[in-house]
């Protein structure tokens, strides 16, 4: 099989996790921290929060916010559940909000429309690495702050600049096939000093000091902590911030690759009539391309003509005001109209051109019979 997404690992990797465990301390510790400043620096921001995930880092984001029962923020519908359940773990409303039909972003103009006195936050996702118009959306939301979703968007930019360099806080994925993979991981950024003070405490029980920090201290009760607020157990471990030190070096190279793939899929599927390419890099937008995702006819039958033939396929996303658990009560057409025709074809640094080319010849193939 061809698979839709695969992580890109090898020996440094494996060499990386050697050392961590040889070194006795796995858990949250030094290579964190290590890993907290060259992510920071990468994104070009002063602070980041390492974390068990991109969920815990948009649920504390909300937390920093001070986003509360009966609040309300604006969420895309065409993203992962954990954009919408985060808001829900907080006790207040996600508002769901139609996308654009090209770049698969957030609808600018429907989030003009659901903005109300009790908007306390918008959540902006880059859809597959695609930078949303942040620009645009400052100018739209006034005093009401953002959080960039860039779950997708690692090592994107926006008119130049780092996608999480913008924003009041972005929360990143490191999931196992993310672009920068831990097998499981996320970080929240921030310029906000006390905000990353804060979220470190609350991903650690709300414990003021972590193990490590508090083996650093010379003093008599280096054991004692304290504990202000309630938090909950979301940190990342030295395992997994190994790995990702290894993998943000590489991550420039990878990414490079995935562009490299998309350009292979571009030349090869645009003269099919039947399928709707990806909105494409431009001056302003440069995509990591996680996800390449064409708008096609037949979605489900190429997905079952592609499988028979090992290739295979993915839906991002269903629209999360569907979900029974949300009541599925909005209309928003123009996600419900791509959640028909949207497919997610193989993307990974190591997809070989050869294998490009084939999905290439097996979609051509599809519609010549249809």
């Amino acid at each position: 099989m061809i698979n839709v997404f695969k992580p890109a690992m090898g020996d440094e990797e494996i060499q990386a996790i050697a050392e961590v465990i040889r070194s006795g301390w796995i858990g949250l510790g030094p290579k964190t921290a290590e890993f907290e400043r060259e992510f920071a620096a990468f994104v070009e921001v002063p602070h980041a929060v390492a974390l068990n995930s991109c969920t815990a880092a948009l649920d504390l984001a909300l937390k920093l916010l001070g986003i509360k029962n009966g609040d309300e923020v604006i969420v895309p519908t065409m993203t992962f559940v954990s954009t919408a359940h985060a808001v829900a773990y907080n006790l207040a409303h996600p508002i769901f909000a139609d996308v654009d039909i090209h770049t698969r972003n957030i609808d600018l103009k429907d989030v003009e429309r659901k903005i109300t006195a009790r908007t306390k936050a918008i959540v902006a996702v880059h859809y597959a690495g695609r930078p949303v118009e942040l620009d645009a959306l400052k100018e739209l939301a006034g005093d009401i702050p953002i959080i960039e979703d860039a779950a997708h968007a690692c090592g994107s930019f926006f008119k130049g600049r780092p996608i999480g360099s913008r924003g009041n806080i972005a929360c990143f994925s490191f999931h196992a096939v993310k672009n920068l993979a831990m097998g499981d991981g996320g970080a929240l950024t921030t310029t906000n000093k006390k905000w990353s003070e804060r979220a470190k405490r609350l991903r650690w029980l709300g414990i003021d000091k972590g193990t490590w920090d508090r083996t650093a201290v010379d003093q008599s009760y280096w054991w004692e902590y304290y504990v202000d607020e309630i938090g909950l157990k979301c940190h990342l471990n030295d395992i997994a911030a190994a790995i990702g030190l290894v993998q943000l070096k590489k991550l420039e190279k990878m990414n490079e690759r995935r562009r490299m793939i998309k350009n292979l899929y571009n030349q090869g599927l645009k003269e099919l009539e039947r399928v709707t390419l990806p909105a494409d890099d431009d001056e302003d937008h440069q995509s990591s391309w996680h996800i390449y995702s064409i708008c096609c006819d037949l979605r489900d039958k190429l997905s079952v003509f592609l499988q028979d033939r090992g290739i295979s396929t993915g839906v991002h996303y269903k629209p999360i005001h569907l979900y029974k658990c949300y009541g599925s009560r909005t209309h928003l057409p123009t996600a419900e109209r791509l959640f028909e025709r949207i497919l997610t074809l193989p993307m990974y640094p190591t997809l070989p051109d050869e294998d490009v080319y084939c999905i290439i010849d097996c979609i051509k193939d599809f519609y010549k019979k249809f």
